[in-house]
């Protein structure tokens, strides 16, 4: 049977763990051995040498070497074997200078030649050793013997029987064999516990599998139309898609960092950090209008998506501008047909002269106010807007009045940014005059022009705006307003001012109108382009 390397992760995981816990387990027990083998080598030949430095400094031997002959029932083979008995040394072998036996264990040997080369010890030398001698192999010890006057006349050698050296070795493997067991156990179970941990947080898939789920994630996350931005427990980056990099206008070197150093401070990053509580929050970031969603996953991050709303946004508020065109030809209609009542009733009672009369009256303060505002804002875009809400705000009671400090030249660069700015203020500012019901309600506009500089000033006889709130009501997602289930969502036509204006390097402000109300003032440098000499003529109504 052919024996395949596991497919799942926690499998995988779990046999490595096995194999490297069980290799360093016998790794660590080889490394054990080998030093424990050398102690017990050490330890038995510095016993010899002890025994043979005692058995030494015994003058019995060294008077019987110098003073009688070798022999099996002599003074120093007495002596020696009384040595190693009591010590339990495998033999004591005395020696003299001519390396000849005076004692030994097989009292055949006695005065034989020994069998190792006992010059170094003859020359004065200790000598410890583990060698094999014609008692076998042995852990043995060599020291010179000396007279009373320390002359060197022999020497004694002693020897440790190498089997109980290695006995002990032999029998110190089985509790290192248990200890070893016993941290193998524990190693393993420590592997099942982790691998079954893994084997829940991966769901028991392969690794093949976990390669090809990274490779659809990232092209996902690179491919959809969806800015997504994903936080770890800290807040911190730990992912940014292509979408979101444009829409946020952030590189690619965002991962690990702190949002509050990557954007700067503002409700979108408020929004993304998820200090703002709620679910399709909207958000503007480098003129984008952005909906944001904020996910926490479960290791305490989180996961904010984010949808580009600036196209549905401008159709909205096209949209808007066509609902108030509708509105403003609903007004006109509505005018017209009461104007025609008249007309009708004076022809039937026979007054021509007041009828003729009163349609010249008509005609005369509609054509002046249209014209009125042509005079003094050039652009037809803009001159277009303010007189369809002229005729909204007549519709709703509210009088629509061009200040004469107004005039504007057919100069801009952009109209289209000049008509979201007037659009929202004019919107705003009639939505606060409706609601106060003054005496006397109007809406104030000044557009005029300072050199390149393009200032808007709107001001009404709503409530007005509080000095605490003046800051707050450019903030993106911020109304006074309630959101209605059919609105697109409030907040957004102030912020929308602001960021207008910052991006052509101006400002939004809001003050108190004098006599009541709230005066709205934008300025937007570099929003028109000079003015020819032939212009500057005509601006100022004289002949070029």
């Amino acid at each position: 049977m052919r024996i395949h390397w596991p497919r799942r992760v926690f499998a995988q995981v779990l046999t490595a763990q096995l194999a490297i816990t069980t290799g360093v387990m016998v790794l660590a027990t080889g490394l054990f051995l080998a030093p424990l083998g050398h102690s017990l080598d050490d330890q038995a030949m510095r016993r010899a040498l002890a025994i043979a430095q005692t058995a030494a400094t015994d003058p019995e031997l060294s008077h019987g070497v110098r003073a009688t002959t070798p022999g099996p029932h002599g003074p120093v083979q007495s002596a020696a074997e009384r040595i190693r008995r009591a010590t339990g040394a495998l033999y004591v072998v005395v020696m003299d200078t001519r390396g000849v036996r005076w004692s030994h264990t097989n009292a055949d040997e006695i005065g034989h030649h020994v069998s190792t080369d006992p010059s170094r010890t003859l020359a004065g030398q200790e000598v410890r050793q583990i060698d094999t001698g014609t008692l076998g192999r042995s852990a043995r010890a060599k020291v010179p013997l000396r007279d009373a006057g320390g002359t060197i006349v022999g020497a004694v050698s002693v020897g440790i029987a190498y089997d109980s050296v290695h006995g002990l070795l032999l029998g110190a493997i089985p509790g290192l064999l248990r200890y070893a067991g016993a941290a193998l156990a524990a190693g393993v179970l420590a592997a099942v516990v982790v691998a079954r941990s893994l084997r829940r947080r991966t769901h028991g898939v392969a690794t093949a599998d976990i390669s090809a789920l990274l490779d659809e994630r990232e092209a996902m996350l690179h491919g959809i139309r969806e800015g997504v931005v994903a936080f770890d427990p800290r807040g911190r980056i730990r992912l940014v898609n292509d979408e979101a990099q444009r829409l946020l206008g952030i590189g690619a070197d965002t991962a690990g960092r702190d949002l509050d150093e990557v954007l700067p401070p503002g409700r979108t990053t408020e929004v993304l950090a998820g200090r703002v509580a709620g679910g399709d929050l909207l958000a503007i970031s480098g003129g984008r209008v952005l909906v944001a969603n904020r996910v926490p996953t479960r290791d305490g991050g989180a996961v904010v998506t984010l949808r580009d709303r600036t196209e549905l946004e401008l159709l909205g508020r096209e949209l808007d501008s066509t609902q108030g065109l509708l509105d403003a030809l609903r007004a006109q209609d509505h005018e017209h047909a009461n104007q025609l009542h008249t007309v009708r009733g004076l022809l039937e009672l026979g007054r021509y002269d007041m009828a003729v009369e009163f349609v010249a009256e008509v005609a005369s303060a509609q054509r002046a106010s249209a014209e009125q505002i042509a005079e003094r804002v050039h652009d037809p875009l803009l001159s277009a807007l303010l007189v369809g809400k002229a005729a909204i705000a007549a519709e709703r009671g509210v009088s629509l009045r061009i200040s004469d400090a107004t005039l504007l030249p057919d100069a801009v660069v952009d109209p289209r940014d000049l008509v979201t700015v007037l659009g929202n203020l004019l919107d705003n500012a009639l939505d606060a005059t409706a609601e106060r019901r003054a005496a006397e309600p109007f809406v104030e506009v000044e557009l005029r022009a300072e050199g390149t500089t393009a200032v808007v000033r709107v001001g009404d006889t709503g409530p007005g705006v509080p000095p605490e709130l003046r800051d707050r009501i450019f903030a993106e997602g911020w109304s006074t307003k309630s959101a209605t289930v059919a609105s697109r969502g409030r907040g957004i036509g102030l912020a929308l001012v602001r960021r207008l204006a910052e991006r052509y390097g101006g400002m939004a402000r809001v003050t108190a109108r004098a006599g009541g109300g709230a005066l709205f003032t934008v300025v937007l440098p570099e929003a028109l382009a000079p003015a020819s000499p032939a212009r500057q003529l005509t601006a100022t109504g004289e002949s070029p």
